[in-house]
């Protein structure tokens, strides 16, 4: 499908888009794909609330009311914007309200339900005020799936928002925004549509099924990914409304900024490096065992970073770990926040082995950026992984990653082992300590062996493509189809 004549508008919706917001993988595909799609030729914008930590420039564009439940509330879409490579502005709406977005944080507020309900609302009437009518809306995870069903319950009616398709993608089938029944009232529409065939989840209304029942096409972050969620083992148990849209199903794995991530000019980094230089790894590797207060080491340096929960498989490292400090001397850099479980046994094992285990407790791009520069392994042992951005930036930087094979780590991580040629990091199935300690000792004996073999293998990890120009095109393959379908009107599977 070529789309050399055909420009499209896209308007993408994300409640956290780096660099304003994040927490998470999210914001970098919601900062960083809009800027690929502009790069096309695309016109594309982006909006999202306008939260208190938020200061950036921005014009006052329009105000406007949003019915939430028996009251209005006041919306006022100010715009900014986010430069691409090319250096061209890319427009993003912020929308604000006092009482729901002028909080220091993002979630995990009683009101979550009412706060996002009204960020969708305000999405689409805000196209009533401003001069661009998008083609497509491009929404993203729980926070925007009630945008699907307002746009085919209500919107549609209107000339206005008649020809609108839209795309909605998975990014963790896991957190899903399931709220109480009396949420409905802020939606303001008939309770027709909250029957099990629509909205209603357990008796919950649920904005992940919004968006999976309502879509023009449904899309998650990796092929693998699409194929799990299709079963009980990882459905969520969504796996049955997943399973009738299924040939509205689509995998795509999320890329990664080659600009944000790069070694070569990475001002984070002791010292910078590309893959002809990448010896400096080992400058990097000392100047943060310093930083961390670990001892100056020539064996492997293990990171990790990601969210401390038990979604990313934390205990298949804590079940081997200290076995590999004491038998082979590795060290381990931690850096996360998450369930209080994980954080306790990290602060253990930096207090039982100083010398060799490191663990930060916050969210610091900065120092993780340090880390993927220095560690020689990364570690992503998932549960489950829709597309894990960790295992890209660390083979950026010349780490390589040690992962299951699961969702996007299984697409984007071949083994070593059974692929000397292609290989380019080392993995494993069985969800099992065993399993996973015995692919870290494959790749620690590599590293203390065969240094040629294992500076091959990095020099493999810098020649790897994760950025987003192949991803971008596919996207653009799935909106060139949400629009169609829907001129043609073309019902959902």
């Amino acid at each position: 499908m070529s789309f050399e004549h055909k420009k499209l508008k896209v308007l993408f919706v994300s409640a956290e888009v780096d660099p304003f917001a994040k927490t998470g993988g999210l914001a970098d595909v919601a900062g960083s794909l809009p800027k690929e799609l502009a790069l096309l030729g695309h016109d594309v914008r982006i909006v999202m609330p306008r939260y208190g930590f938020i200061n950036c420039k921005m014009d006052y564009v329009c105000d406007f009311p949003v019915q939430l439940g028996t009251r209005k509330e006041t919306c006022i879409i100010k715009e900014g914007s986010i430069t691409g490579s090319d250096q061209k502005s890319i427009p993003i709406y912020f929308i604000e309200n006092h009482h729901y977005f002028n909080r220091e944080g993002i979630y995990c507020y009683g009101d979550d339900a009412q706060r996002f309900i009204l960020m969708c609302k305000a999405s689409l009437e805000m196209l009533r005020y401003v001069d661009f009518k998008p083609d497509i809306i491009h929404c993203n995870d729980w926070h925007t799936g009630p945008i699907c069903l307002l746009l085919k319950e209500k919107y549609c009616k209107e000339e206005l928002y008649g020809n609108i398709a839209t795309i909605y993608t998975i990014h963790n089938l896991e957190y899903q925004g399931n709220f109480g029944a009396e949420v409905n009232e802020f939606i303001n529409l008939d309770t027709e549509y909250f029957i099990p065939d629509k909205a209603e989840f357990y008796g919950m209304f649920s904005f992940m099924k919004c968006g999976l029942v309502y879509a023009d096409i449904i899309n998650t972050v990796s092929k693998q990914y699409a194929g799990e969620i299709l079963t009980s083992t990882y459905g969520e148990r969504m796996e049955g409304v997943l399973l009738k849209r299924q040939k509205d199903l689509f995998g795509i794995v999320n890329g990664i900024s080659y600009e944000e991530f790069n070694p070569e000019q990475d001002k984070c980094l002791y010292v910078k490096y590309d893959k002809n230089s990448f010896t400096f790894k080992s400058e990097n590797k000392k100047a943060l065992q310093k930083e961390l207060g670990l001892k100056e080491r020539v064996s492997p340096l293990m990171g990790v970073v990601t969210r401390l929960t038990g979604q990313k498989g934390l205990e298949l490292i804590i079940g081997c770990i200290e076995e590999f400090i004491e038998k082979e001397d590795v060290q381990l850099a931690v850096l996360g926040l998450g369930d209080d479980y994980y954080q306790n046994i990290f602060d253990c094992l930096q207090r039982k082995y100083p010398d060799n285990v490191k663990a930060v407790f916050e969210f610091n791009t900065d120092l993780a950026k340090r880390i993927y520069s220095a560690c020689d392994m990364f570690l992503m042992p998932s549960r489950f992984e829709p597309c894990g951005l960790g295992q890209m930036i660390s083979l950026r930087y010349g780490a390589i990653p040690v992962v299951r094979a699961t969702g996007g780590l299984a697409e984007t991580i071949t083994d070593y082992d059974t692929d000397r040629k292609a290989g380019n990091g080392f993995s494993f199935e069985e969800f099992s300590v065993s399993a996973f300690k015995e692919t870290l000792q494959r790749a620690v004996n590599l590293y203390k062996n065969k240094p040629d073999a294992w500076n091959e293998l990095v020099n493999r990890a810098f020649e790897s493509d994760f950025s987003w120009k192949k991803p971008s095109r596919a996207y653009l393959e799935l909106y060139e189809l949400a629009v169609d379908r829907l001129k043609k009107g073309v019902p959902h599977e």
